[in-house]
């Protein structure tokens, strides 16, 4: 072989090593940025959120979870709260100091744009190449609920436990928490909060109880049972009632009581407890009276406004309002 094809030979596998060379680091290059960078440690941590696989998201994102309630983080719980999480866009990276950047993750909760900070440092290398990212640790966030009169509520389909009406729940982000009450007799509009970053101060929510229409009904009911009887008694001062007459002339016809107007229920929370507002309402008096005087005997028909109390007790067995007539 003569010099000048030796060095053709030469150069050929020259190039081609350093074609290999580039294609390598090419290779490299994207494998960091695609499968090893800092996006892609936030994209799986947002994924395993999506599918509510809370185990795998505390650990992705290197978090401690703190002394609070833990049911809104994982299964069914965990995926509506990402449910509400929309238009969501991971970001450029921002350096943050020595091996760490910040991956801001871009979003919308209810119509609401909203901008997460993810904070990743470089802890080494896999494969001699490729760059280890990881979250740089931190504590999860916190939600705290309140709701009047109650022992539980519903946060994102699951029930869980108030005790005297209070509850601190860990929470990841971004998220979206909805929480309500709903029974028979006592209910709690549902209220939402975006949980948004891991330094946020505890985000709250209160959820305002108050009594059903088919509790007003009830009460409503009895305390009309309770009035007709009154008004089924025919003097002039029904027993334990909150309306009578008196008068000095003498009774020349029967005595009908009739309600006009009926108490309107009101019911409200007061100490713990469910109380009913003082009542009101209107009777009318007729009757015929004659004049011990004259001997005259007239048609007497008087409208009169009454008032009492009730007190009210809701028990697994039932409703049972109690009038308190005060004379």
């Amino acid at each position: 072989m003569n010099s000048s094809r030796l060095i053709r030979v030469l150069a050929a596998w020259l190039g081609g090593l350093m074609l290999a060379v580039a294609a390598a680091i090419t290779t490299v290059t994207l494998v960091n940025t695609h499968v090893y960078g800092p996006h892609q440690q936030v994209e799986s941590y947002l994924e395993a959120l999506r599918q509510g696989e809370g185990e795998r998201a505390l650990g992705l994102l290197n978090a401690t979870v703190p002394d609070a309630n833990a049911a809104l983080l994982d299964g069914p719980a965990l995926q509506r709260a990402t449910r509400g999480v929309e238009n969501v866009e991971v970001g450029t990276l921002r350096p943050a100091g020595d091996n760490r950047v910040e991956v801001d993750v871009s979003y919308t909760i209810a119509d609401t744009e909203h901008t997460t900070a993810f904070l990743l440092e470089r802890t080494g290398t896999e494969w001699l190449f490729f760059n280890r990212w990881e979250f740089v640790p931190s504590a999860l966030p916190t939600l705290e609920v309140s709701v009047i009169n109650q022992n539980e509520a519903t946060l994102n389909g699951t029930r869980v436990l108030m005790p005297e009406g209070r509850n601190r729940f860990a929470v990841f982000y971004p998220a979206e928490v909805e929480a309500h009450y709903t029974s028979e007799y006592f209910a709690a509009p549902a209220q939402t909060a975006a949980v948004t970053d891991r330094r946020q101060a505890p985000t709250r929510i209160n959820l305002a109880t108050a009594a059903t229409p088919a509790l007003s009904d009830a009460v409503a009911a009895q305390l009309k049972t309770f009035l007709d009887t009154c008004a089924e008694q025919t003097v002039f001062q029904p027993a334990n009632c909150p309306f009578g007459f008196e008068t000095e002339n003498r009774v020349a016809g029967p005595i009908d009581w009739s309600i006009t107007e009926y108490p309107e229920v009101r019911i409200e929370p007061f100490n713990g407890d469910w109380i009913i507002s003082p009542l009101t309402g209107t009777v009318l008096l007729e009757t015929r009276l004659q004049d011990l005087f004259t001997g005259i005997i007239e048609p007497v028909s008087v409208p009169q406004e009454f008032g009492f109390t009730a007190r009210l007790a809701v028990t697994e067995e039932g409703i049972t309002v109690t009038p308190v007539v005060e004379y």
